[in-house]
């Protein structure tokens, strides 16, 4: 009898494929966000605007791990849902602690309130997916 081997589980396939277009999506917007704010007015909130292109740099490299479906594309995948996580969480608590540490909003401040709080649920479906494809052969 032969056995078949049971078939590779991607990151980019199926619900994969959906969550990589909302990290490109949110990409987008961040990038979009934060590059209009940076050249208009980032001397009102340097720190606020600078975590928005952090964020949007996140955003791009997590879908490139997400797409490109490796070993490597998923540890970089897990690198950046992991600080992503952290980010917004630590963001979200310290721009409701003190509002003044942002005079303007990041898109993960208020855990991401500003966008859906798609910010806060984004990484945890990232880490969700990438473990639900982990190779379980090993």
């Amino acid at each position: 009898m032969v056995e078949t081997a049971a078939p590779r589980r991607t990151t980019n396939r199926g619900p994969g494929r959906l969550l990589i277009a909302v990290y490109i999506l949110f990409a987008i917007a961040a990038s979009s966000r934060a590059g209009l704010q940076i050249a208009t007015k980032f001397d009102e909130a340097p720190v606020a605007y600078a975590l928005s292109a952090v964020a949007a740099l996140i955003y791009i490299v997590a879908a490139v791990g997400l797409a490109r479906a490796g070993h490597a594309g998923r540890r970089l995948a897990l690198a950046c849902c992991s600080i992503e996580l952290v980010g917004v969480i630590a963001v979200g608590a310290l721009s409701l602690a003190d509002r003044e540490l942002f005079p303007d909003e990041t898109v993960w401040s208020q855990f991401g309130s500003g966008y859906g709080y798609v910010p806060l649920v984004l990484p945890l479906l990232g880490l969700f997916w990438l473990w639900r494809t982990r190779d379980t052969s090993r």
